[in-house]
């Protein structure tokens, strides 16, 4: 039955209407995996608020539909295997959200609103927080990390954690993206035998699939911005300070960053609000202390591109050619919007990047790892990587059964921070993604941001062989702690692509700016059709 046959009310009518349907199979593709109508697909923010104002929903009403979504999409139907645990008391917390609209009305966008949240944020409440592996499972965390802190504090209804590849893909050469000890392998809404892209992938998908109103990831180096792209959602990786990493289960300390995965530029520049702030648990969000950030949820524009100033980035990051064509079409939107192209503006120095990069990432980890464990408190069984490569080593059936520990191996060899190579690797960075990449290119044909292909279409997930990645632009911001916009700008065989817009420091307000009105030109995202395959 189509949806739009029990969509009864204005509101959901509005919901319906506002989306672009996806393209009909053709006669030779595979018949999509039985999915029922779900009454809050594609829905926005604004328009579960607007539900909620008018009585047709309540918070509970919401959060229970999303917990059916759960069962009926991720746990049976499909089997997305993108929720690594659901809130035993999310329906108790809507329920109370609800008395407090009726008796002091909404706290602001996000009351009521249902999130999900990668399985390596820590929560103090009877959810677990694992980062995936089986090695931390039955010592939950003793407090919120300051981004739940911020969601709870919006009136968000936290409905579960979602699977991911394994401490944040940072353990193995060879891994699957989204594949975890714990959760087992996330799949690919759009298409399920395909990858959902990592680390963020259960947070990618679960979104895409309508499985929770909105979801939080994190990155170090494309985690946010390449499972958006690849499931056809709006993710940003802010500037590293904007939002802490306080209680967030580390990989680097220069490059790690939350942020927002949704469907709609909107909804996520509302969450990037939310979740944004100085917090005295971690030393890199002080500068938000003196600096006056404007609201750029409530000031998106849809003449935001005109008279912008876009690099074209077209070369280093190994995208296949296939698309192109998403690429050409999404230039030309951009044109049509009143930008101005510099075409091409290549990123200087993204060779040079990988080696310093990775011993920067190696030494973080190994120290930041460390740091974390202690904050789980005195009987927390881990202490540090040696640990954890000991757990998996006498769990290798559960831990170890399809890849190696390789990268946790090389990482534990590294010293102390205070270390001669490590200090050059860190400032070798800062110089080649800032000083001589990215700021040398906005400099040199003043650029109000890159933009670029955000990756190429998903892969087929191999659990024996790891992944098959189609390239991307990530590193580059990754590595500089600037902020990176991803949108949906079109499709490659039904496998969804985005489009990047990155900048200098603090430069959110303009990068959402650009992709809202992008968005609001184009509307390319597309619900999945669950193909069992191409």
């Amino acid at each position: 039955m189509d949806r739009r046959e029990f969509l009864l009310s204005s509101v959901v009518t509005g919901i319906a209407a506002s989306q672009p349907r996806p393209p009909a199979s053709t006669p030779d593709s595979p018949a999509p995996a039985p999915v029922q109508a779900f009454e809050l697909e594609e829905a926005t923010l604004e328009q579960l608020q607007a539900g909620m104002r008018s009585g047709r929903w309540t918070s509970r009403s919401i959060t229970e539909q999303y917990l059916a979504r759960i069962e009926a999409v991720d746990r049976a139907g499909p089997r997305l295997n993108s929720v690594i645990e659901v809130n035993p008391d999310a329906v108790q917390i809507a329920a109370d959200l609800d008395a407090e609209r009726k008796a002091k009305g909404p706290r602001g966008p996000l009351h009521g609103i249902p999130v999900l949240v990668k399985d390596n944020l820590d929560s103090g409440d009877k959810m677990q927080t694992t980062a995936g592996s089986l090695a931390l499972v039955g010592t939950p965390a003793p407090r919120d990390s300051t981004v739940v802190v911020k969601l709870r504090e919006a009136g968000a209804v936290l409905l579960g954690k979602t699977n991911l590849s394994e401490w944040a893909n940072y353990r193995s050469t060879t891994s699957t993206s989204g594949w975890s000890g714990r959760g087992g392998l996330t799949l690919n809404p759009y298409v399920l035998d395909h990858n959902a892209c990592g680390s963020s992938s259960g947070s990618g998908a679960a979104a895409a699939a309508n499985l929770a109103a909105i979801s939080i990831g994190t990155e170090t180096d494309g985690s946010v911005v390449c499972p958006s792209s690849i499931c056809g959602l709006v993710g940003i990786k802010p500037t590293v300070g904007l939002v802490s990493r306080a209680g967030i289960i580390p990989i680097s300390a220069t490059q790690d960053t939350a942020g927002p995965m949704c469907r709609t530029v909107a909804d996520a520049a509302a969450v990037l609000w939310a979740i944004q702030g100085f917090d005295p648990r971690d030393p890199a969000t002080t500068p938000l202390k003196t600096r006056r950030l404007d609201n750029w949820s409530t000031g998106l524009s849809a003449d935001a591109l005109r008279g912008a100033r876009l690099g074209v980035a077209r070369k280093g990051f190994a995208l296949p050619p296939n698309v192109d064509g998403v690429l050409g079409e999404a230039l030309a939107a951009l044109k049509q919007l009143g930008a101005v192209l510099v075409d091409p503006a290549e990123i200087p120095n993204l060779g040079k990047l990988d080696r310093p990069e990775t011993l920067v990432l190696d030494y973080e980890f190994k120290a930041g790892l460390a740091a974390y464990f202690a904050t789980r408190g005195p009987g927390f069984p881990i202490r540090d990587l040696a640990d954890l490569i000991a757990y998996n080593t006498a769990h290798r059936d559960r831990e170890l059964p399809w890849f190696g520990q390789e990268i946790f191996e090389r990482s534990v060899k590294r010293g102390p921070l205070s270390t001669p190579e490590y200090r050059r690797a860190l400032a070798e960075c800062g110089r080649l993604a800032r000083g001589l990449g990215i700021d040398a290119l906005l400099a040199t044909h003043r650029l109000d941001a890159v933009i670029a292909i955000t990756a190429g279409p998903s892969w087929p997930s191999d659990l024996v062989n790891g992944d098959r990645y189609t390239g991307g632009c990530s590193t580059p911001a990754a590595v500089a702690g600037y902020p990176h916009v991803t949108v949906p700008a079109g499709m490659v065989h039904g496998l969804p692509v985005g489009l990047s817009f990155f900048g200098p420091a603090w430069s959110e307000a303009r990068l959402l700016g650009f992709a809202h009105a992008f968005e609001r030109e184009t509307r390319q995202r597309r619900a999945p059709q669950f193909l069992p395959k191409l």
